[in-house]
Parts: structure tokens; sequence; C-alpha cells
């Protein structure tokens, strides 16, 4: 059964940085691009950053280019996105996700406040 667990939100002042993990189960992992979404309350799910399978090619938001980067241990079956230069705009739940998309993690919150 495929099984994301996203982690390391948290509340960071604007200008800050965090980094989310996300740890995956199941042998799909290595062989699958994977994607970060961000969702607000009453909004739909927004597609963040991209990577591919052997991590050697990545795709960005716009409102995230320059301030997020995604990367990949495929021996750890991990997915990580590291956000810097955070905006209030930033606040959301984060959730990992496989190209095509399967069940959904809890995710992490992230919360961007002075």
């Amino acid at each position: 059964q495929v099984q994301f667990v996203e982690s390391g939100g948290g509340l960071v002042q604007p200008g800050g940085s965090l980094r989310l993990s996300c740890a995956a189960s199941g042998s799909f992992f290595s062989n699958s691009v994977m994607d970060w979404y961000r969702q607000v309350p009453g909004k739909q799910r927004e597609l963040v950053a991209v990577i591919s399978s052997g991590g050697d090619s990545t795709y960005y938001a716009d409102s995230v280019k320059g301030r997020f980067t995604i990367s990949r241990d495929n021996a750890k079956n991990t997915v990580f996105l590291q956000m810097s230069n955070l905006k209030p705009e930033d606040t959301a739940v984060y959730y990992c996700n496989r190209r095509p998309t399967t069940n959904w993690g809890q995710g992490t919150q992230v919360t961007v406040s002075s």
C-alpha cells in the first residue's frame, strides 16, 4: 500500500526557512516522479514543485521559484522541500504525492507569520 508521511512544518517568521520531508512506503518510489503540493482551506490544492525519478530534473511554480528547492533520496524513499525566504502567502498544508497521484498523506502545516 502506498503511503506518504510528511513532516517538518511549523511556525516561522517571514524571511525564515523550513525543510519539509516526505517519507514514502512502497517499491514505486525510485521509479516515480514526485510532487509537492500545498492547500489553503477553501482553495484547490496547488502544485508547488516536481522532481524527476532520478532527481536530475525539477520544476517550480512561479510563486516559489528561486525560494524553494526540491530534492530526493531514493535510498531512503524520501523527498524534501527546502523553503527559504518564506512569505505569509506560503502558509498552507503541504503534501507530497507521486505521479499519477494516489492516496494522500496527512500533510504538514506551514504557517508564516510574525
